[in-house]
């Protein structure tokens, strides 16, 4: 990627309002947006917490046009550094990137122009920055701002995998005067006030806008032959773009060869691909329609497809915070979207396994333990999902959403008091270190080579269960390790343990509820408000086909995704206002300056034509 030409905004005004409407196209800030950057025009330093697809991008994007000079942005992925850099360069911004995926002689003539102020935006990743050298050349420059992306990684990523995001705190001290803005979407209390800490000393203006994402249903269920269970789910939405998370890359492979056996165009992608390949398969998703992306974790942050209709786990993430920033790729147009996550008792043995064998302090395991406990009690929630999940993030909904499946179809508890003793006293009574199969096999007077063995069929408890099936008590075992009456023993072969709670309710000081299981079968279509492409006629539906086409031709010859041309949200503003001159295309939504010259004369001829 070259070094940008010219800046179209170089010698503008800079004044906020016209900045925004001539480098962007928008007519006004969202809710925080001005806030967060009138702050860093003071020249204060901010941290934001914004929903995917509220615009935190713009928040530091805006202030570069108009306190000029080089603002510097920290980015933890190559595929998010080189989206924004092409979008901003269609916007008529000076942008570029130094990174590991550019040859030496690239990185070596953009720094030519960093250094010769023809660079307004500098993209890099922590490991790039924060280095002496680095550090050294940006020091002589005149550095305006510095921009840190997904800035909860400081607080979750920096101990173990990404070392050089905690380092970023050595910024204030190298550069005093330089304002820094930190953005996230996904950060709960202890890790903003750990990012606060980290890199801003307590100085720092902050940004919540709140965490509700209203068009997204949510929807949790058991697993229960999940290749079926995940086939009828995409079966249903066939057509639609979506994201299926995998815990392993073994596994993306074979969902994604089990959906196209079906018919569906899927693709894996994971960590293990080779560069060239995982841009490969990006491109094919950002750009054709009705693509299925079965991935790992390692992709989905920064990707900017805004049409995304549904997201689906088939294991269970690792916080609330992945979850949430996860299924934010959904749904970013603002239209209906889909979430769904398949979760089984294996998950959380699994999961705990993970939080002890990672290379962390003890201190930062038992905080990942925690934010597992609010994940798991989320999937087990009696009550509206939406309030339980904001709540975890400080936020109150005052309502039932009506839009998560608890509400669609609510769940009736019972009175589990006793059947939670009874557990308790097997586990206990078996040495508080055998898991659920032998444990439940006692309850129901199973006979087992075990339970000869060991002589557990001589248990008061044996066989006292035989009433229930398996099924129904492996799902009350499950709800009570979300209930904090039995533990996990991840230290050693995933053995049922006693907690003080379970011992509590054993002296019938507490009770215990539990709701029936239930394997959904979630509906095709869920309740959603009306969005802006629904109040198109048939012919303003035929029009946006053509323009969707038109994007398509133009982002493929550029290499970028169709986003960077415009957005959907664009498309449908010019199919429903059918501009027939400039004067009328500048007036659509996102036509800055730049593409209001750039692509104006081509899109007036597609909409004139139909």
């Amino acid at each position: 990627m070259t070094p940008p030409e010219s800046d179209l905004f170089a010698n503008s005004a800079t004044d906020l309002g016209s900045a925004l409407h001539d480098a962007f196209g928008f007519a006004e800030l969202r809710t925080g947006q001005r806030e967060a950057i009138e702050a860093v025009l003071d020249g204060r330093n901010v941290l934001a917490v914004m929903p995917t697809g509220a615009g935190k991008s713009l928040c530091y994007q805006l202030p570069a046009i108009v306190r000029g000079g080089l603002t510097v942005v920290v980015s933890p992925l190559l595929a998010l550094m080189r989206d924004q850099v092409a979008a901003l360069r269609l916007n008529g911004i000076a942008a570029a990137t130094i990174n590991s995926d550019l040859s030496r002689d690239e990185n070596v003539r953009t720094w030519y122009a960093v250094r010769d102020g023809a660079v307004r935006l500098l993209y890099m990743s922590p490991e790039r920055l924060m280095t002496e050298r680095m550090l050294s050349a940006l020091s002589k420059l005149d550095i305006s701002l510095f921009a840190i992306d997904e800035a909860h990684c400081i607080s979750q990523w920096g101990p173990a995998f990404r070392p050089e995001y905690a380092m970023l705190a050595n910024l204030r001290e190298r550069f005093p005067g330089t304002p820094v803005i930190g953005l996230t979407a996904t950060a709960d209390k202890v890790t903003r006030d750990d990012i606060e800490d980290k890199i801003f000393a307590g100085d720092v203006v902050r940004v919540v806008t709140g965490f509700d994402r209203p068009n997204l249903s949510l929807g949790v269920t058991l697993k229960d032959s999940w290749k079926r269970q995940i086939t009828d789910f995409v079966v249903e939405r066939r057509g639609q773009p979506g994201i299926i998370y995998c815990l392993s890359r073994r596994k993306t492979e074979d969902v994604a060869t089990l959906l196209r056996e079906k018919g569906h165009k899927a693709l894996a992608f994971h960590a293990g691909m080779d560069s060239i390949e995982k841009s490969a398969i990006q491109n094919r998703f950002m750009t054709e329609p009705g693509i299925v992306m079965v991935a790992t974790i390692a992709f989905g942050m920064g990707i900017d497809k805004p049409d995304i209709r549904f997201v689906a786990h088939t294991d269970l993430p690792a916080s609330p915070e992945a979850y949430y920033q996860e299924i934010g790729r959904a749904g970013r147009d603002g239209a209906p979207a889909e979430t769904m996550l398949f979760y089984g008792l294996d998950d959380i043995r699994m999961r705990r396994v993970f939080i002890e064998e990672a290379e962390t302090s003890d201190d930062h395991k038992r905080r990942e333990h925690k934010r597992l406990d609010s994940l798991i009690s989320y999937c087990e929630a009696p009550e509206c999902r939406r309030q339980m999940l904001l709540r975890y993030f400080g936020e109150i909904l005052g309502e039932p959403c009506g839009n998560c499946d608890v509400c669609l179809d609510p769940i009736e508890t019972t009175d589990g008091t006793e059947e939670a003793q009874m557990v308790l006293t097997a586990v206990r009574g078996t040495g508080n270190r055998f898991g659920v199969a032998h444990v439940v096999a006692v309850l129901r007077g199973r006979t087992t080579e075990k339970i000869d063995q060991l002589g557990h069929d001589a248990l008061d408890v044996y066989g006292a269960g035989a009433a229930r099936g398996q099924k129904e008590w492996q799902g009350i075992v499950r709800q009570m390790v979300a209930a904090g009456l039995l533990e996990i023993d991840v230290s050693g072969y995933g053995g049922l343990k006693t907690t003080a709670g379970g011992a509590a309710l054993l002296q019938g000081e507490r009770a215990f509820r539990y709701r029936a299981d239930r394997i959904q079968k979630v509906p095709a279509q869920r309740r959603r408000a009306a969005t802006a492409v629904e109040t198109l006629d048939v012919s303003g539906h035929a029009l946006l086909g053509a323009l969707k086409a038109k994007r398509l031709r133009l982002a493929e010859a550029r290499g970028v995704p169709a986003y960077v041309i415009f957005s959907d949200r664009s498309l449908v503003d010019m199919a429903a206002k059918r501009p027939a001159n400039r004067d009328e295309f500048a007036e659509v939504f996102g036509v800055g300056d730049a593409k209001l010259r750039d692509f104006a004369d081509t899109f007036l001829e597609v909409i004139a034509a139909n």
